[in-house]
């Protein structure tokens, strides 16, 4: 009699982190890529959980419930901005800070602003980089009240879309200009 093994028959990564500050979902087609973002992350205490691509995240993001999350923009199967634009238009996910991380032509980030992504890293990013706009969407989260501040038009927000200034929090004191500044953009 053979031995069996249980294969796992996703690609989500998950590792549970005691007393993390956050849980990020990234989503991104390059192995490399995921793992350098997920091990910059988990090094400043943040819970990671990895899809490789639009249609892993769309099936697993109601379970992960994450804080935030992170697309590329180039993906097989669904691409990271009609992901964007899924998310936004579910009444559950709608109140999530949404963050492209990826070398964006300027159709992309607008298309990207269009369907309400909050903030853009180019590629190739400085780690520091990516922890400072990955702690700041979350916290800015928190400030707006959480999961329930997108929905029936009772958040921060403005109801779960993007603000007429771009800027989905509302206020301008994020520490983090509108445009582009050092390969980071805010929206």
């Amino acid at each position: 009699m053979g031995k069996t093994r249980t294969r796992w028959l996703g690609r989500t990564y998950s590792r549970v982190v005691s007393g993390a500050s956050g849980r990020v979902l990234v989503v991104d087609d390059n192995k490399v890529i995921r793992q350098l973002i997920r091990v910059n992350l988990e090094l400043e205490g943040l819970e990671v959980v990895t899809a490789a691509d639009g249609a892993e995240c769309l099936d697993v993001v109601h379970q992960v419930r994450p804080d935030l999350v992170t697309l590329d923009v180039v993906m097989p199967r669904l691409d990271g901005l009609r992901t964007a634009a899924r998310l936004r238009a579910d009444p559950r996910t709608n109140h999530l800070p949404l963050a492209i991380i990826s070398a964006c032509t300027q159709y992309e980030v607008e298309t990207g602003l269009d369907v309400g992504v909050d903030a853009f890293l180019s590629k190739p990013f400085e780690p520091a980089e990516l922890v400072r706009l990955v702690k700041q969407l979350i916290q800015g989260r928190a400030g707006r009240g959480g999961e329930g501040a997108g929905e029936g038009g009772a958040g921060g927000d403005g109801g779960g879309g993007h603000g007429g200034d771009g800027d989905r929090g509302g206020d301008d004191d994020d520490g983090l200009a509108d445009g582009v500044a050092g390969g980071v953009s805010i929206g």
